[in-house]
């Protein structure tokens, strides 16, 4: 699942991958909740994420290598957050290479939307959880709910720019495999999960969608 910070990958893959009992893979949340525990992990990358910057290819390939390795993903996934350039790119193709077909959704929603939905959002202090607009309260803890460190207006400009120097360009290479397609994310949540369903289906069948 490919788009821009504030696209939706996260609400969408979640949804997508809970209701075909797959898991949703994403280096964000593994990242974060590293972030939470203080770990080594955690503190390697906290001031990296605070700049709105990406944290290091080696780092992340590694987190998708060792989460693809788990038993519970040997029969489909949703990658959330990755690949986020082509060196990620092309390591995904190697880990997945025995796995087919790796299908590859963009959700495609416009620059002033994105920018007025990562300064509304808001996750759980407590278990990171992201919450919908309007929500008060995290709904898995009852946590209170506060404005992610890189959601602030100038991480916010920051991370667009990142995101179409070094991302954007892998939708170039993924746009010539047949396993590619866009879907409009600037519409109901329930209209964007149809039209992913519906973009899977036309590649797996009912497999996965």
């Amino acid at each position: 699942m490919l788009g821009p910070p504030g696209a939706g990958k996260g609400t969408q893959s979640e949804r997508f991958a809970r209701e075909r009992a797959i898991p949703k893979i994403s280096t964000g949340d593994i990242l974060r909740e590293a972030v939470q525990a203080g770990n080594a992990l955690g503190r390697s990358a906290k001031s990296v994420m605070d700049a709105g910057r990406l944290v290091s290819d080696d780092l992340v390939i590694g987190i998708v290598r060792d989460r693809l390795e788990r038993r519970d993903a040997a029969h489909g996934f949703v990658l959330d957050g990755f690949p986020r350039s082509l060196v990620q790119l092309d390591a995904l193709d190697r880990l997945v290479d025995a796995q087919a077909p790796l299908v590859v959704v963009d959700i495609e929603v416009p620059e002033d939307v994105l920018i007025e939905r990562l300064r509304g959002r808001r996750i759980c202090a407590n278990c990171g959880w992201n919450a919908a607009p309007g929500v008060t309260a995290c709904a898995k803890c009852g946590g209170p709910l506060v404005q992610r460190s890189d959601d602030n207006i100038g991480v916010v400009r920051e991370r667009l720019k990142i995101y179409q120097r070094d991302t954007a360009p892998i939708l170039e290479h993924y746009r010539r495999r047949p396993t590619f397609r866009c879907v409009d994310g600037n519409q109901t949540q329930d209209a964007v999960a149809a039209d992913i369903a519906a973009a899977v289906a036309s590649v797996v069948g009912g497999t996965l969608a």
